[in-house]
Parts: C-alpha cells; sequence; structure tokens
C-alpha cells in the first residue's frame, strides 16, 4: 500500500477521542466545505505533510503499547475525513490485532462501501453530523447529507447504539437551537443514546 498523507499524529490524548489513552492520527483529505472548518490543514498541499503506510503508522504509535492497553485506549483515525481511507484502517487493525481500541471521528459522508469496509474492524465511532436538516447541512458544509443518513441508520443497526457517539453542533449564523433539538429528536428516534450537544466557537468578525 502507498503511503497516504497525515495532517498529524498526536499522543497521550485522554477523554476526548473515545476511551483511556488515545493516539489521534488525522488524515488528510475531506469531501465538506465547512464554513467553520476547524481543521483547515487537511485541505492545503500535502507535499509537505507526513506520509504513512499501515506498517509504518503502527510502528510510529506502538511506543504507547503499554498505555492503550492499560486504559483500554488506542488508535483514534480523525483528519479530515479517515473514511477515505478504509482500506489502510483495515490494514491497520490486521497489525495491532484486537487489543487496543480503534475509533473513527468522521462524518460518515462517503460512499456506503467505505463505512462496510471498517465496520467489522472499529469498535467506535464518532459522528459529527452537523444538522439533519438537508438544507441546513448543505448550506453549511456545501454537500448534501444523504450518504450521512444512510451511513449513520447502517452504523446504528450493525454496532449498536452503544458504539456510537452522535455530536451536533449549535453552528452561529447556520442553525438554532429548535434546528438542534429537531436533530437530536430525530437521531433518538433511530436510536442514539450518546449524544454530545455542544457549540461551535467561532472567531469573531473584524
Amino acid at each position: 500500500m502507498e503511503p497516504v498523507p497525515f495532517i498529524g499524529v498526536v499522543r497521550h490524548r485522554i477523554g476526548v477521542d473515545g476511551e483511556g489513552v488515545t493516539t489521534l492520527a488525522a488524515f488528510h483529505g475531506c469531501p465538506l466545505r465547512c464554513r467553520y472548518c476547524l481543521n483547515s490543514a487537511c485541505f492545503g498541499p500535502s507535499e509537505k505533510l507526513p506520509r504513512y503506510t499501515p506498517e509504518s503508522l503502527f510502528e510510529k504509535v506502538r511506543i504507547d503499547n503499554l498505555y492503550f492497553l492499560a486504559t483500554n485506549g488506542g488508535v483514534c483515525f480523525g483528519g479530515g475525513e479517515p473514511l477515505l481511507y478504509p482500506d489502510f484502517i483495515k490494514s491497520f487493525r490486521g497489525l495491532c490485532g484486537n487489543a487496543w481500541k480503534l475509533t473513527i471521528e468522521s462524518s460518515l459522508n462517503v460512499p456506503p462501501k467505505s463505512l462496510d469496509t471498517v465496520l467489522d474492524v472499529v469498535d467506535d465511532f464518532i459522528v459529527d453530523v452537523k444538522d439533519l436538516n438537508p438544507a441546513i447541512y448543505k448550506e453549511y458544509t456545501g454537500c448534501g447529507n444523504d450518504n450521512v443518513v444512510a451511513n449513520l441508520q447502517r452504523l446504528i443497526e450493525q454496532k449498536g447504539p452503544e458504539h456510537v457517539i452522535v455530536r451536533v453542533p449549535l453552528i452561529a449564523d447556520y442553525n438554532t437551537e429548535e434546528d438542534r433539538k429537531a436533530t437530536v429528536d430525530k437521531l433518538r428516534g433511530w436510536g442514539v443514546v450518546r449524544i454530545n450537544k455542544f457549540e461551535y466557537i467561532v472567531p469573531s468578525k473584524k
């Protein structure tokens, strides 16, 4: 497998990427164009970014094996959009075995086959749905959300709601508390039980 670009690999994260001590491995590239992008580096030039194969990333992160084992932690794949690289993630699981917990932080705005590739090798998913109102989603991200809805429903069905955290932001100038409540109500109707509501901190306009 050819090496792929990463915007960063960050060790010793606690309480933000799933259970235990985790290493965040953030891929370059994303299908969305969010108005308040939190990781704009994923759109920049990739020539100077570090590149890893599953094997070389495993060699880099295995230094924290004892932390992972002691805390039920592991590696969180983020980005950018990690599900642009499903074969990489599947190969990585083959290297680390089942002792580490693997988590994906994703928008789920990818073809269903990308999700299918990793369903059996990833433990937990953190999903940022933005807003389930299609018009709000498209205005904010520049993309439709049909894949998000279909993939999330499949994910809940296949993995079980206990393995899915859904993040629902309040986005200044794009959605309201009423909009967010509508999204939360819809998620609960689909069986989602782990919902993280928060508010984007938007840079002040000058």
